[in-house]
Formats: C-alpha cells, structure tokens, sequence
C-alpha cells in the first residue's frame, strides 16, 4: 500500500523539484550579467565577419592585424584616452607606469651609424662592469648592433633583459677591441628631473611624469631641500602629461592640512570615491608657485586644481591640457592590454577641467594648434575659458572648468628663435648629440665645472665650440650661416644647455635653463614679495 502511494505521487514530486530549479534559474539570472534563463552564447556580428575574413577570405590575410584595426575603429567612438595596446607596446606602457625596467643602466645615441655610450648609470650594472663613457657598442651577443640598418628599438630589445639575466658586449674604446659581460638589473625611470635649491631659501623641484616611483622619489627630494633650509618652493609641472592618480594625490597631502578634500571621481559603473588629505603634510605652510603650460595634463591637473580650489598655491605658465579623465587597464587574453575609461575626475569644488572631445579625436588634438593659431600661447587675452562653467575657489577667486587650468599669472611661450632651420637641426638630433661631442673632442671642460651653478654662469660657447656645430649640421646637408640673428641666438642656448645635460644630466640642463626663464624669473618675483 505505501508503495503504491509513492508511485501515485512521485510523478508530482518530479514536477514541484523541476518548477523549483526552474525558478532559482529564473532568479539567479540576474547574478549573470548579459545572460538570461537557458541562454545560449551566439557569435555577435564582428566575430561572424572576422571568422568568415578567416575561413573564406580570397587570400590570406593576417588577422591579428585585422582585429587590432577593428578594435581601434571600436575605441574611436569613444573617448580620446581610451586606448588598445598591442601586447609588443604593453611592456614598453608598464614600464612607464611602474618607473623601472631591467637592463644594463646607459643612455645612447647612434652616431655615424655606431652606437655611442653618452652616459653610464652611477652605481648601474654597466658602471659595475667597467663600461664608460664614450665607448662604442659594435656587438651584444652574436649580434652586431653597428652599420646604416640598425635600429634603436633592436638596441632596445638588445639591451634589456629579464633580471639577472647577462648580455656579452663587444666594445671600441681608443682604437681597442674588448669584451665585457654584464649582469642586467633593475634601471629606474625617475619621475624627478631636477630638485635643487635656487638660493639660500627658495627651492625647485620639476616632475617630469607621474610613475608609481613618484612620490617616494619626491619625498626624497623634499627632504634633502629641507635640509638645506627650504622655506619657499617652484613646483614645475610643465609638459608633465600625468600618470598615476594615486601619486598625485599623495604629494598634494603633503601640501594640504586638515582632511581637505582633494578631488573624487565618479563614473556611470563606478560609485563615487572621494581622495582626502591622511596626515600632516611635510610642506603645509611655506609659500609654494606651481608652473603649468599646454602640455600639462591628467594627474599633473587633479595637483594644481586641489592647490587652486584651496588657494594654497600661486599657478604661474599657461591654460593646462584639459584632460579630467581616469583611466584602468585591463589585460586581455592574448597579453595585450585596454586602457579603459571608467570615471571623470573633479576638483575639490566640483569642476571637472575635461574639454569637450564631442567633435572626434583629430578636433580634440588639433586643439594645441588651434591655440597657436588663436594667440594663446602669447596673448593673455587669447586664452578661451568655458564661461558657461564659472566656480569659485574657498577665497572666493572665480575659476573655470571644461578646459583646463588657467593660471593666474600667464607667461608667454618663447617662440621668437625657432625657424626652419632650426626646426631642421632638432629633426636631425644635432643638438640633443652636440654635448656628448664637444666632451668628447675637448674633455678639459669636464673637469672646468665642478657644478650645475658653476657650468651655468661660467660656460660660454667659443668660435671653436660653434664650428664644430657648424660641421655637424653640415652632415646633414644644413648650412647654420643661413640663420638670422635670433635664431643662432636661439640655437647657441640650445647648445650649452647641450653641454650642460652631458655634464649633469637632466638637474644640469634644468638649473642652467632656469637663469633664462621667464616662469622662473615671475615666480621668484612673487616669492620674494
């Protein structure tokens, strides 16, 4: 009897069992995004098309160029900084973001078609292995890196390595063959060009990027100033075209007190995340001027718009990039990479300082051009601020969004020298290889200046100095007797500031720059007030 019971109703429990799963199928659907109940995964239309180029294509064709192409037409209906990168350009990206790599620690140059060593990184594992300057690398490995065909990027490729790893290098020093094995290691990237102090209380630190290496390396920066009695600080981020946010944010903590806000982001799939300040900053009370231009973008902006919209710094240069995007990168199947938007930025006030891209992407990077053509790079009055987007600092000063930055001393860009001609001269490298070349025929010059201070007032091109310019250019079909006034005027600064990265890397090129330079002159005006 109880078994016939159980044959009546099992049938019904079969049904109420199926109907159950059948409704947590239903209700778990919504946990699976883009899927619903008994969803079968079809190709979407770019896939049938790229697998039919594949299959049925007249002829063959290579399709990892293909999809790369697809992808970049996708991404253009975007935004300007949404971006695919190419899992071969990948590494070349991270290391900039990361602010290492793994090699051998020289900086390069291809000279009459042999490379030349201009610099060995101090402490470097080149420096460890006995190479110097002005040797020349014919060989790394089996492979000869000298003649009209080589490449920088094979030097490139050559040269760096996994960590550990060891790369044999044939070398011409004085006429002599020699061999030299050396052990790759880590070779930062530094984000800081030049930290020095100007005077006795006045100091000068210029952030090139933005890398996670940054803020440490500022701190550094900031507490050897310190050491040396700073008490007023230049802060140049001009053509610093940003990086990491995070960076950013920790060195405007150090500028801010209290928990002052220092900007959030917010985005359509990403919940609003404010940046405050954490801890007592190590530079909050002395007078501080930020200098910016045209090139200055991204998180270089989240800084000078936390210092504007608090008035905590004085912005000396021009209007800023306009950039108020974030960026996340995602990497793919195949080990490429989508640095994808997922957020605007906004300044403490509010103000989102992105200009319009609505127009595409060659609009928006015509966008400089137009300045120049406009007049504001060298008019004040030129300066096109979105005045539909007025808002107000905590003093009450009025300031702009939609646009970038404006600051609030402007400082006209110097376009009174550069010509054709030399525009010429710098297509060709001449002056970026110039220093290295005068050391080389005159090494007297090296041991004349013990300093940065002591190169930039004492130096000065002679007759002997500007000949040799003069045939180096000549090399490359270019006759610099053909330049007026101004322009040889111009092009001799660039020389010396030639002599002077050669001499003291990129702190020298910057602290002889500076006794020249109208942004610096303006805010050592305002400082010393």
């Amino acid at each position: 009897m109880e078994k016939k019971k159980i044959q009546v109703w099992l049938p019904l429990l079969f049904s109420i069992t199926m109907i159950a799963g059948m409704f947590i199928g239903y209700k778990m659907r919504d946990r699976m995004p883009g899927k619903s109940f008994f969803y079968v995964d079809k190709p979407k239309p770019l896939q049938e098309i790229l697998d039919l180029i594949n299959k049925r294509y007249v002829d063959t064709v290579n399709m990892s160029a293909i999809t790369d192409t697809a992808i970049q037409a996708l991404l253009s209906q975007l935004d300007p900084h949404t971006a695919f990168i190419p899992k071969e350009d990948l590494e070349k990206v991270n290391e900039d973001i990361q602010g290492s790599f793994y090699g051998i620690g020289i900086e390069f140059s291809i000279i009459n078609d042999s490379l030349n060593v201009l610099n060995v990184l101090k402490d470097g594992p080149a420096s460890k292995a006995g190479l110097l300057t002005g040797d020349r690398i014919l060989k790394a490995g089996d492979s000869t890196i000298s003649g009209k065909k080589v490449s920088v990027n094979r030097i490139v490729k050559l040269l760096k390595g996994s960590l550990n790893s060891t790369v044999q290098l044939t070398i011409l020093r004085k006429g002599q063959l020699k061999n030299l094995s050396i052990t790759r290691g880590m070779i930062p990237v530094n984000s800081i060009e030049a930290a020095y102090m100007i005077d006795s209380s006045i100091g000068y630190i210029r952030i090139d990027k933005f890398t996670t290496q940054t803020y440490r390396e500022f701190m550094t920066s900031l507490e050897k100033l310190k050491a040396q009695h700073l008490q007023k600080l230049i802060l140049d981020l001009r053509d610093n075209g940003g990086g990491v946010l995070d960076e950013a944010v920790e060195i405007a903590d150090e500028f801010l007190s209290g928990d002052k806000l220092i900007t959030y982001t917010e985005g359509a799939h990403v919940e609003k995340k404010e940046y405050r300040c954490r801890r007592e900053g190590q530079f909050e009370k002395g007078d501080l001027v930020v200098l910016a231009n045209e090139g200055t973008a991204s998180a270089s902006e989240v800084l000078i718009g936390a210092l504007q919209d608090w008035d905590r710094a004085t912005i000396i240069g021009r209007r800023t990039f306009g950039k108020g995007l974030v960026q996340d990168q995602f990497t793919l199947s195949d080990n490429s990479a989508l640095r994808l938007t997922i957020a605007r930025y906004y300044t403490p006030v509010g103000r989102s300082i992105q200009r319009s891209y609505a127009k595409g992407d060659k609009a928006y990077y015509d966008d400089f051009f137009n300045r120049i053509k406009e007049g504001e790079l060298t008019n004040a009055d030129s300066i096109k601020n979105d005045t539909s987007k007025i808002y107000h600092t905590k003093a009450g000063k009025k300031i702009y969004g939609g646009g970038g930055i404006t600051p609030d001393y402007f400082i006209a860009a110097d376009t009174t020298g550069m010509g054709l001609i030399s525009a010429k001269i710098y297509s060709k490298g001449i002056i970026s290889d110039y220093g290295y070349r005068l050391i080389m025929q005159d090494p007297s010059i090296a041991t004349s200046y013990k300093t940065p201070e002591s190169f930039a007032n004492g130096f000065t091109l002679s007759d002997a100095d500007y000949n040799l310019f003069s045939l180096i250019a000549k090399q490359d079909s270019i006759n610099v007797n053909e330049m007026g006034a101004q322009e040889k005027q111009f092009i001799q600064k660039a020389l010396k500031l030639s002599v002077a990265r050669q001499l003291f890397q990129s702190e020298g090129y910057f602290e002889a720059e500076n006794k020249e330079d109208n942004a610096i002159k303006k805010a050592l005006e305002i400082l010393k007030k």
